[in-house]
């Protein structure tokens, strides 16, 4: 598989409309954090209780977006089979603001590819890494990041109070160079 990673430009532009596709809930992340120090455990749901999820498709618009965000695709041949959205942010990390695979390609090292083209990304831009969110029931998502080089930065446990996703709290991620 001859899988290339490379800035989306212009006449590539459509690529950032990659669908999302559904993702397994198999699991939970449990971030806990004592005197300064962040750890985890998981809780791994019966296989009767694994469920699956989409997110929302999210409509992007280039033109609108091009001067706050990057757009790196992964694409074998020429069909775009990864996605990842890379925002400007006001402290010294590069804001992972998207990431997707096509579920046909997950597991075959995309995902990484395109962390890695982020991580020279913020170099170049002068930021000391990346940071990004994942929901704790993500446990797959959450699992990648801390597989990637990231660590825990951080829990929010009131973002979703209130809405549907009631229960769900947002794991921050970090990656930097000193790490």
């Amino acid at each position: 598989m001859g899988i290339t990673i490379k800035l989306i430009q212009e006449e590539k532009k459509a690529d950032i409309l990659l669908p999302n596709e559904p993702f397994q809930l198999f699991g939970k992340l449990l971030p806990a954090y004592s005197n300064g120090v962040w750890t985890y455990s998981k809780v791994i749901l019966p296989e009767e209780e694994v469920t699956s999820m989409c997110f929302p498709e999210e409509n992007f618009q280039y033109e609108a977006m091009k001067d706050q965000y990057t757009f790196i695709g992964a694409y074998d041949k020429e069909q775009c089979i990864g996605l990842g959205i890379f925002q400007e942010a006001w402290n010294k990390y590069l804001y992972l603001y998207d990431l997707k695979v096509k579920q046909t390609y997950r597991g075959k090292d995309v995902g990484r590819q395109i962390l890695d083209k982020g991580k020279e990304l913020s170099l170049l831009k002068g930021y000391h890494g990346i940071y990004t969110i994942g929901q704790d029931n993500n446990l797959g998502a959450c699992l990648f990041y801390l597989k990637n080089g990231f660590v825990i930065g951080g829990l929010d446990t009131c973002v979703y109070r209130g809405t549907s996703q009631e229960g769900k709290a947002d794991v921050h991620f970090y990656w930097n160079y000193e790490s």
